[in-house]
This record gives structure tokens, sequence and C-alpha cells, in this order.
């Protein structure tokens, strides 16, 4: 009865149009919590130390809020929430075994908060937005927190080697992400591997920019005249 019904309303089973829209305002921010897992868990294992250690426990602590609040929101307006659940399982078991803080002999599970990355698997959900405009809109946002936070990981990486401030940070990551290069370069392990996280991040918007004006022209000559 819950597949009939969902084949006849268009939405997910145990959802209906306002789950649904809440659903779409929760995905951005959620695929964003995801991919800041990377860098959330490389600085927390390098154990740094200093301001650079306390930012990645914070960020660490704000994509596990950010997965509880989504959980505690779609439970609250979904009209079946057992029905939910079960298509959604990986929502409820990343809350339950990636929390920050876990007891001294669980320390072993931390490993699960890579649990967090398969959220990602659903850019594959949205592949057909993917050269619209409000795919780039969400692409060039990803691009700029990257600029920023990818900027701040390399200074701190890079503070004992290099005399570096946030600015240095900043540009760096962006002329990385362009391919244009510069006279600054990573002279650690963090920050070789921020570094490819951040080229790698440069190229794909590229690519997509490049997908999307290519889609534009050939839409226009498919366009009847």
């Amino acid at each position: 009865m819950a597949a009939e019904s969902a084949g006849q309303t268009g939405y997910e089973p145990g959802m209906d149009a306002r789950s649904a829209r809440v659903a779409r305002l929760l995905e951005p921010p959620l695929l964003i919590a995801s991919a800041l897992t990377i860098p959330a868990v490389a600085i927390t294992e390098s154990h740094p130390g200093g301001a650079l250690e306390t930012v990645a426990q914070a960020l660490n602590w704000a994509i596990w809020l950010a997965f509880l609040v989504e959980l505690v929101v779609m439970l609250a307006v979904v009209p079946q929430r057992l029905t939910w659940l079960k298509r959604h399982p990986l929502d409820l078991v990343i809350v339950l075994l990636t929390p920050p803080l876990l007891p001294p002999g669980l320390q072993g599970l931390r490993v699960l908060r890579l649990l967090r990355l398969l959220r990602l698997l659903r850019l594959a959900q949205l592949s057909r937005q993917m050269f619209s405009l409000r795919g780039l809109q969400y692409a060039a946002l990803l691009v700029a927190l990257t600029a920023v936070a990818g900027g701040a990981l390399f200074v701190g990486f890079e503070k004992q080697n290099q005399d570096l401030n946030a600015w240095d940070g900043i540009y760096w990551a962006i002329t990385t992400m362009t391919t244009v290069g510069s006279d600054i370069y990573p002279t650690t392990t963090g920050g070789e591997i921020v570094a490819v996280a951040v080229v790698l991040v440069g190229i794909s918007f590229i690519a997509m920019l490049t997908g999307a004006i290519a889609q534009r022209f050939l839409a226009d000559e498919r366009a009847p005249d």
C-alpha cells in the first residue's frame, strides 16, 4: 500500500509534499557537511595540536549536529516515520555510531565517521540537476567554502615552515583550484593532502561549468525553429 501510494503521489514511501520540500532544503547543507568529513578526520587523526585541532573538533561536532538536526526534523515532518527510517537507515546509523565523544573503550569506532561520506552518493540522484543554474549555484558555494576552509587548513599545516596569513591561504587555494599556481606550495603531508582536495574541487567545478555551457548550446541547437 505504501509503495502504491508513493507511486501515485510521486513522493518517496513515508513522505508527503511537505516532508519532500523539507528534505530538498536540507540536502545541500548535508552534502557540504559530508564533504567536510575528509578534512575534519584528516586533521583530527594527525593530532596537530593548538588552534587547528580545536577547529577540527568543532568541525566534527558541527558535522554530527547537522546529521542529528536532519534526522530530528525529518522524523518530525514525515507522516510515516517507520517507513521513512526503513528507506533511510544510514541517517540513523550515522547519528548513533559517529558521535564526537566516545567512551575510551569505543575509540576504535572513530573510523566509522567515514560513513558520513556515503551521503555523497546522493549526488548521483542529483545528476540531472548538476548542469542547471541551481546546481551551479550549489557548486559555486562549495568552491567558495573550499577556498576559505582549504586556505585556513593549508596555513595551519604550513605555519611552522612558512610565514603565511589568512589571505595567503585563500590566495593559494584560489590559484590552486584554477591550476594557475603561485609561489606558495605545500611542504608538509597535511598541506599536500589539502592541495589535492582543493585542486580536485577546482577541476570538478570547471568541468561542471564547461558542461553546463555545452549543454546550453546543444539545447539551443536542438530547439525547433
